[in-house]
């Protein structure tokens, strides 16, 4: 009874946080994890779409001010610029990202699509279809049919490159979660993530817990 009744003064008394500064905040967390991850991390669709919807409602605000005012003279539509270029550079630096892993490993993705969203799926498709007619115009249409595949898996290979899941990364624990397994040289030992921790693992150890949200890249 008494921890509800803390709990309660405690959301009361703290001070509320704009969903502007929350989804600046996811923005940059999503942008960081993706840089760091070797592999495209779930598709942050709401998130996308709420500050897509927040930067256009900006933009045709600036543009409002600007017309009857001198710019270098108002000192809300400096910030207001400003605060718009911030947001610019996270999204586009995010999509390029994600942009990037496409292009390095477009056969994996394609058998991955519920990562893409709407227009990386486009994306991969139309990039696919040039870089297959640019191959076969090339070289490939010399080569037998059996021997034309850019994603073969015939005799046990695979000719799909593949992100590589035991890259290290940088991650802090947000909340405890367990405990992972951690591969060394001749053993395998035992981890305790707990809130507050830096650790150095590989991808395959936390990607589950970045997922979930308890760990987070760095």
């Amino acid at each position: 009874m008494d921890d509800d009744i803390a709990d309660i003064l405690a959301s009361v008394s703290a001070p509320s946080i704009s969903q502007r500064t929350l989804d600046l905040q996811a923005l940059t967390r999503a942008w960081v994890a993706e840089r760091t991850a070797p592999e495209l991390l779930p598709y942050p669709t709401e998130l996308v779409e709420r500050v897509m919807e927040r930067l256009g409602k900006q933009i045709s605000n600036i543009e409002d001010m600007t017309g009857p005012m001198d710019p270098q003279a108002n000192f809300t539509l400096v910030i207001l610029q400003t605060e718009l270029e911030r947001y610019k550079f996270l999204v586009r630096s995010f999509l390029r990202a994600r942009i990037a892993k496409i292009d390095a490993f477009p056969h994996h993705y394609l058998t991955l699509p519920e990562t893409l969203s709407p227009l990386e799926r486009q994306y991969l498709a139309s990039h696919q279809a040039l870089l297959s007619n640019h191959y076969s115009t090339s070289f490939l249409s010399a080569f037998p049919k059996n021997l034309q595949k850019l994603d073969d898996t015939a005799g046990g290979i695979s000719m799909v490159d593949k992100p590589d899941e035991d890259t290290a990364v940088f991650c802090r624990v947000l909340r405890d979660a367990g405990k992972v397994e951690i591969q060394g040289p001749s053993q395998v030992s035992e981890a305790e993530l707990t809130r507050g921790d830096v650790w150095v693992m590989r991808w395959s150890t936390v990607r589950e817990a970045v997922r979930r949200g308890d760990v987070e890249l760095i």
